[in-house]
């Protein structure tokens, strides 16, 4: 009975995506935007600041990049109950109008992916940094150039923390479920239901097929992009 559950479940699921379901694709695109725009945001500031770690010494850099290390692995549903606190119309941040829209979780994502970002980035320019920034100064390279030069070396690194933030992002629940509330309404420019909000949803209603479907698409995304990566950086060896 179980196995025929399941793969009555798995059946329906491989259905709905052929089929190309408006729900489930409709649900897809919206995870891919917004995790999109919440990586884009956080590598805004992310990038700069991993780059500067990675190529400055100062007083202090150890516990500082100790920090970003550290915060990689917080809790999204206590950062999604910081951001929900201060979000919330109650909130000091309540005027912006952010809690429960999708440049909200955006936001709230970003702030998630921001350690990993930094951290990342700061680990790729601080592998080539030193032999790389002094031959470029040996050439006669000034300092900007030779910025550029570390940053040329290190983009496949770089690369690599922006396509690790969009993953996280894209997989994450606490957040989009606390900040978006998981609202679905037709023809309504503010849903805020995402993939992993839907398959938490669908499952615990026991519409197994389509949790199945969504879970099966969030993996083909992470694992396309991963893979587009790869091949990036094949290329440029």
């Amino acid at each position: 009975m179980s196995l025929e559950f399941i793969s009555e479940g798995i059946r329906k699921a491989i259905h709905l995506i052929i089929t190309g379901d408006p729900l489930v694709m409709s649900i897809a695109l919206r995870s891919i935007y917004v995790s999109g725009v919440a990586t884009l945001i956080a590598s805004v500031w992310s990038i700069p600041i991993g780059v500067s770690l990675g190529m400055h010494e100062f007083r202090g850099i150890s516990f500082v990049r100790g920090l970003f290390n550290s915060l990689i692995g917080i809790p999204t549903v206590v950062l999604g109950l910081v951001l929900y606190l201060l979000l919330v119309p109650a909130g000091p941040f309540g005027f912006l109008d952010l809690i429960y829209t999708p440049l909200g979780i955006s936001i709230g994502q970003a702030f998630l992916i921001t350690p990993i970002v930094v951290s990342f980035s700061a680990s790729a320019v601080e592998a080539v940094e030193t032999d790389v920034r002094e031959l470029a100064i040996t050439l006669g390279a000034g300092r900007l150039e030779s910025t550029i030069t570390v940053l040329k070396e290190g983009i496949n690194g770089i690369l690599l923390s922006i396509v690790s933030g969009f993953n996280r992002a894209v997989a994450e629940l606490g957040i989009a479920m606390m900040i978006g509330g998981n609202i679905l309404v037709s023809g309504s420019a503010l849903n805020t239901r995402v993939l992993t909000t839907a398959i938490n949803m669908y499952t615990v209603r026991g519409e197994i097929g389509i949790g199945i479907a969504l879970g099966i698409i969030l993996m083909l995304i992470v694992f396309t992009i991963s893979m587009i990566l790869n091949l990036f950086r094949r290329e440029r060896r």
